[in-house]
């Protein structure tokens, strides 16, 4: 039998049917545009931005078969076609009994916090992400992280920096006790971390645990396929199986699941929550009603379920995943070949750009993660986001408590640029490079209580603010 030799290029597995036009402002354009976005990206006109790499949820390009979905959705009110389709494809997945389409991730959190969570109560996470903790707080429930130490080295090459810290966990339930924690969860892959993949070992001892007291597990699944490839290349005893097979065990090791289908599913909007337990299904539905919709639609047009349930099909193939993860690797090795630092390994869904080691003149109340941010708008009109004290840090008596790691975050949709765009998007990062010794940090003006980053207003540190 004849075996064909593999190639070296890794190509796009899928074609280019529809282009979108880009529009390039000038170097003077863009910054006079973030002067008036209050030096936030989130302010900032989508129109005025030459790559977007703020983020992958709901910015992937859909397919064909997903566009002939939205064509056959059924709109009914009450048990539509499309639901049921849905919900066929998410509990073959899951192995969950109960499910629940929302309008997206966050709203699904929003939910399971309001009834399982509250005042006085512990919610562990490896890390949660912005919406999470905000959920879990606006409870006045405690958001706890509990990740593995090797995380905290960004320049460090475990293959599993998502890891929850076991022992810690365990210490966490024995100090205040099982009553206090009503559920432990595991974000996959670990975005605030790095977009790190969790090892289906780890899963597999945090299951452990929780069942030990009784406790139950929750997966935050918005990338769970792009965690089971992970586990599948680098765990030892997983590279026989499928990445369909190892994505249904990590499911059946939880209780539950919310997810953003944004990000794996390939859609513009979607989530979905699911459970085993049927007295809080109820509660859980009672509670959707009143924001989501009937159970049935769960905030989201019959359409939006087809394309739902076809992307979560399609993003089990390997041959995409192959690409897809091989196309964020090649851009983190072409920047740690400028000298860029980043995050270590390389993750699923993005590029971390390492600012404290970029801009070490640069103090945690100056923000250079944000700065740094901003000056890669300014010299490529390329957008990010910052994943820093901007984001995670807190105020203890008017002092502000830094976020342990000051990241920049570059999100690649899915199916959406080119190897071009890539390399275009490492040469405005070598531009950046030379300009960090000039970057003064920045200031907040305004900023809101919960998720600060999204609507914050900042201005230069060196600058007195003045009146646009």
């Amino acid at each position: 039998m004849e075996i064909e030799k593999p190639f070296k290029t890794i190509i796009e597995p899928f074609r280019i049917k529809m282009v979108e036009p880009l529009n390039k402002l000038s170097l003077s354009e863009r910054r006079v545009a973030l002067e008036k976005a209050f030096y936030n990206g989130f302010n900032l006109a989508a129109d005025n931005i030459i790559l977007d790499f703020l983020t992958d949820s709901g910015t992937s390009a859909m397919s064909t078969s997903q566009w002939a979905k939205i064509m056959e959705g059924d709109e009914s009110y009450a048990g539509s076609r499309s639901f049921y389709e849905f919900e066929e494809v998410v509990k073959d997945l899951t192995g969950h009994r109960f499910i629940f389409p929302t309008h997206q991730g966050r709203a699904a959190e929003r939910i399971l916090f309001s009834i399982m969570a509250g005042k006085g109560k512990i919610i562990p996470n490896n890390t949660h992400f912005d919406t999470t903790r905000a959920n879990v707080e606006f409870t006045g429930a405690e958001a706890v992280d509990l990740i593995t130490s090797e995380a905290k080295i960004p320049s460090s090459d475990f293959p599993f920096k998502g890891n929850m810290d076991v022992t810690a966990l365990e210490k966490l339930i024995e100090t205040h006790g099982p009553d206090q924690i009503p559920l432990v969860m595991i974000t996959v892959t670990n975005n605030s971390a790095g977009g790190q993949p969790v090892s289906l070992q780890n899963i597999k001892e945090v299951s452990a645990v929780c069942k030990k007291y009784k406790i139950p597990l929750f997966i935050d699944a918005c990338r769970f396929a792009e965690n089971a490839y992970f586990i599948k290349k680098r765990e030892k005893g997983q590279e026989h199986r499928s990445v369909e097979d190892i994505a249904k065990e990590i499911f059946r090791l939880a209780d539950g699941t919310t997810m953003s289908a944004k990000k794996d599913a390939f859609v513009n909007i979607g989530g979905f929550l699911t459970l085993n337990d049927e007295k809080l299904s109820w509660e859980m539905r009672n509670l959707g009603i009143l924001t989501e919709g009937y159970p049935t639609y769960g905030g989201l047009a019959g359409r939006d379920l087809g394309a739902m349930a076809q992307g979560l099909r399609e993003i089990l193939n390997e041959d995409y995943l192959e690409y897809r993860i091989a196309s964020v690797q090649y851009f983190g090795k072409k920047l740690q070949a400028e000298g860029i630092p980043i995050v270590n390994p390389v993750g699923g869904h993005a590029v971390f750009i390492d600012a404290k080691a970029m801009l070490p003149h640069l103090q945690p109340h100056q923000y250079p993660a944000q700065c740094l941010n901003c000056e890669f708008y300014i010299q490529g009109g390329i957008r990010g986001v910052e994943i820093g004290s901007l984001m995670f840090g807190k105020y203890k008596d008017n002092q502000l408590i830094p976020a342990p790691m000051e990241l920049v975050r570059l999100a690649i949709p899915r199916r959406v640029y080119t190897q071009a765009h890539i390399d275009y998007a490492v040469e405005v990062a070598v531009r950046v490079k030379e300009q960090c010794h000039n970057m003064k940090g920045l200031q907040i003006l305004e900023e809101s209580p919960y998720l600060r980053h999204f609507t914050a207003k900042l201005w230069p540190y060196d600058q007195v603010y003045r009146q646009i």
